[in-house]
């Protein structure tokens, strides 16, 4: 028998929440979404005078996430790369997208799901899904990290939360 962690519906809303707050502290409005480790949705939120556009990209960017095991940001930046860059239509799924804003949760060295942000520029859609106080500690246990980050490694193997760790971005 296998078992496999996932995100908990409060933890997925503590996260939403976290994020609404902080987006709301700046004055601004976005979209937000939580999903589980196969991109399904569990958690989602779209703020008054959000882009309507911003709905589907942030459903689309914690898919993406989830299903790569990897930031958004990187799946574009490697779709984008002038030597080795493919068509992101390749992935032959209408719904990954290369718009930083999505973002893996690791649990016990497993993708749990992704948390993506949409709506504002994509450098603060970035942030704000790795915002320090939100979703990884709403969402992760101690050895959670975001994979391919030599600090998130470090993290793992010493009992560091991802919270505690500044933006691995």
């Amino acid at each position: 028998m296998t078992t496999e962690s996932a995100i908990e519906y409060m933890e997925a809303r503590r996260a939403l929440d976290a994020i609404c707050t902080e987006v709301l502290r700046r004055g601004k409005q976005g979209v937000i979404a939580v999903c589980d480790a196969h991109g399904d949705l569990i958690a989602f939120a779209r703020m008054d005078g959000s882009p309507l556009s911003s709905i589907t990209i942030a459903m689309n960017k914690a898919y993406s996430a989830a299903r790569e095991r990897k930031p958004t940001k990187e799946i574009g930046n490697a779709a984008r790369n002038p030597e080795k860059g493919f068509d992101i239509g390749y992935f032959g799924d209408a719904r990954f997208t290369g718009w930083g804003g999505g973002v893996p949760v690791w649990k016990n060295g497993s993708v749990v799901g992704a948390i993506a942000v949409s709506g504002l520029p994509q450098a603060e859609d970035i942030e704000l899904a790795t915002l320090r106080e939100t979703p990884r500690r709403a969402l992760t246990s101690a050895t959670s990290v975001m994979r391919g980050s030599p600090a998130g490694a470090a993290a793992c193997r010493s009992g560091r939360t991802v919270a505690s760790l500044a933006r691995l971005q």
